[in-house]
């Protein structure tokens, strides 16, 4: 699929009070709905107005990050569901995504999914989805793909379709309101991370540099206010990055700090954000140093330094800084040991993110950047 039809696959509606159309937008894609979400209470207005619309719905809570067996409990669960919305953070989307395309296939999801499976494309089309984010964070609600955990392999691996494309994203930045510290620095630390690397890797284009250009900058200047107390326009600024960051990464690519970030989510029981905020830093300067030409990342690390109001010397060493100081923790705080140096390095190496990487980072590399973040 090409950048400009990718564009036009899904229909956006971006901006405070659209999360009160999604009710009636269910109700005309199918009367049997099947919602997923984190909180049961941030969810009831919703099913309140799909149940409103003559809806039945039939609910599923999404308690931290979806991995196999779960999918295939609410898949399960599912059965006879005309449209599928998640309400909540990447996790209960992608649990969406991957719900939506298991209901009408025939094989089991083991069949479909990558590197520990057999990478089989789907037999029919997903149902229709629906995504309603309430971090600002992934931009899953704009991909193709849903990231699912697999415990007995200690990985986190994809099931993707160009046809798992949600067929209504809706961003409503009222909803990721008064979202909790912790997880606001950890999700925006994602959603910038998911800005940076499509404008620095290699298969950076127009689209892609036009979404990524002012977002970095802009999502640096939001996370920071929203750092220092509750602010409603930082929020619709962090809502805008996470949905230009899933945009520009599926028309363009990632980098080194997702590339680890998979293999280190099905190691350590650790939020996905808070791993890529962890790594950003370090993945950036080790570009740096080792690009052949790293005036993308010198620009990137410009910003950085204009954000925080310090030298571009400083950039790094400051936002590392600035990280931990508003509670980010590092990978030992996490649970990573030296033991899990090897597992993740090698894995990283090869990994689908690693190949757009600006740089290409030998499994020594990838180790030495663990250790030091």
């Amino acid at each position: 699929m090409s950048a400009f039809a990718f564009l036009t696959a899904t229909e956006i509606l971006f901006g405070r009070g659209t999360a009160a159309q999604a009710a009636a937008r269910a109700k005309a894609l199918g009367g049997a709905v099947f919602l997923l979400h984190g909180s049961p209470a941030r969810a009831d207005w919703l099913a309140d107005a799909l149940t409103g619309q003559g809806c039945k719905v039939t609910r599923f809570v999404v308690q931290g990050e979806p991995d196999i067996a779960m999918i295939e409990a609410a898949t399960e669960a599912a059965k006879g569901a005309q449209v599928v919305v998640s309400l909540g953070g990447g996790a209960v989307i992608d649990a969406g995504k991957a719900v939506a395309a298991m209901v009408p296939a025939t094989r089991p999801l083991m069949d479909h999914l990558e590197v520990i499976g057999k990478s089989l494309p789907l037999d029919h089309a997903p149902l229709p989805f629906i995504a309603i984010p309430t971090t600002a964070g992934t931009g899953a609600e704009v991909t193709r793909n849903a990231v699912i955990g697999a415990p007995g392999h200690q990985r986190k691996v994809s099931l993707r379709d160009k046809r798992m494309l949600p067929a209504l994203a809706i961003i409503d930045p009222a909803l990721t309101d008064h979202t909790p510290k912790n997880i606001t620095l950890a999700s925006g630390l994602d959603a910038i991370t998911q800005v940076i690397e499509p404008y620095i890797c290699t298969r950076a284009n127009r689209l892609t540099d036009a979404l990524c250009r002012d977002a970095i900058p802009q999502g640096l200047r939001a996370l920071r206010r929203l750092m220092q107390g509750e602010d409603a326009a930082a929020r619709d600024d962090m809502a805008w990055v996470s949905l230009c960051g899933g945009l520009a990464l599926a028309n363009a690519g990632l980098g080194v700090i997702h590339g680890l970030a998979g293999p280190l989510g099905g190691l350590i029981a650790a939020p996905h954000g808070a791993i890529c905020g962890t790594l950003l830093p370090q993945g950036l300067a080790m570009n740096a140093e080792r690009a052949a030409d790293p005036s993308r990342i010198r620009q990137v690390i410009g910003w950085i330094a204009e954000a925080f109001d310090v030298k571009p010397e400083k950039a790094i060493c400051t936002l590392t800084q600035w990280s931990r100081q508003n509670g980010l923790p590092s990978l030992a705080q996490m649970g990573f040991t030296p033991q899990h140096l090897h597992q993740a390095a090698e894995a990283a190496a090869t990994s689908s993110s690693m190949q757009a990487n600006p740089v290409r980072l030998s499994a020594t590399d990838l180790a030495i950047l663990m250790a030091t973040a």
